[in-house]
């Protein structure tokens, strides 16, 4: 059953179609990635899904447990469950990263937030009074942010990137909180270029020019990392592909 569905979404800025009477279903409980080459619109789809300024003048319909939310702000699309983690995420001067926590989480316990800490890979020793701000890598405050989506317990989070400025070690860390989202019944929508990323996910959609091309298991939709593109009839189709080469 889909939780979060897009019909017929067009969306311009200054006249050109971002997104382009794009169609897509996230089912309820699943792991989803949205894949695709830069410009294929995938970050401004998870920002229309949320209501960000900016990003609501649209034609179409974004229905979420069935009803409209098209006329939704971000505020209240997030009481309702809806909530994105940045791919660059915000800084928060001064507050505590125990507090900023606390102010996401449901279970508001210092043991709960500890655990939080270390499934994402922070010492809670370390961290828990460190700030929210400079003093923090972009990997960390990207740590940081999952550990507070976690602690929200959302029924849909949208995670832009969600490997971006994560060494390697950490990154299985990532995974990890995925794997917690989807055990809390969250529906998880990854948007990636990374195989290790899509590998995550059940199931996959492939955009380019803002409309979806194909979507499928993961295993169907690989083969757009190993030839680069699939064939369609998009005009920027890879010449060689045109004249029988590799792409």
């Amino acid at each position: 059953m889909g939780i979060l569905t897009v019909k017929d979404l067009t969306l311009k800025f200054n006249g050109k179609s971002i997104l382009n009477r794009l169609n897509v279903d996230f089912w309820d409980g699943h792991v989803h990635a949205v894949i695709g080459p830069n410009g294929a619109g995938k970050s401004t789809l998870a920002s229309t899904l949320v209501g960000l300024s900016g990003y609501r003048d649209f034609e179409g319909d974004i229905e979420f447990e069935g009803k409209s939310i098209r006329d939704l702000g971000v505020d209240e699309r997030a009481k309702r469950g809806i909530t994105l983690g940045w791919q660059e995420p915000a800084r928060f001067e001064g507050l505590p990263i125990l507090d900023f926590l606390r102010a996401s989480a449901k279970n508001k316990s210092r043991e709960h937030i500890e655990a939080l800490l270390n499934k994402v890979g922070l010492d809670p020793v370390n961290y828990l009074y460190r700030a929210v701000d400079k003093t923090l890598s972009g990997g960390e405050r990207k740590k940081v942010e999952l550990a507070s989506i976690v602690a929200m317990e959302p029924k849909v989070a949208l995670l832009d990137e969600p490997d971006s400025g994560i060494d390697i070690e950490s990154i299985y860390r990532i995974f990890d909180a995925v794997k917690v989202l989807k055990s809390l019944g969250t529906t998880v929508i990854l948007i990636t270029h990374s195989l290790a990323v899509l590998d995550q996910a059940e199931h996959a959609f492939l955009m380019c020019h803002g409309q979806v091309v194909d979507k499928g298991e993961v295993k169907k939709i690989r083969r757009y990392f190993e030839d680069k593109c699939i064939p369609c009839d998009h005009k920027n189709i890879p010449v060689q592909q045109i004249i029988g080469g590799q792409a």
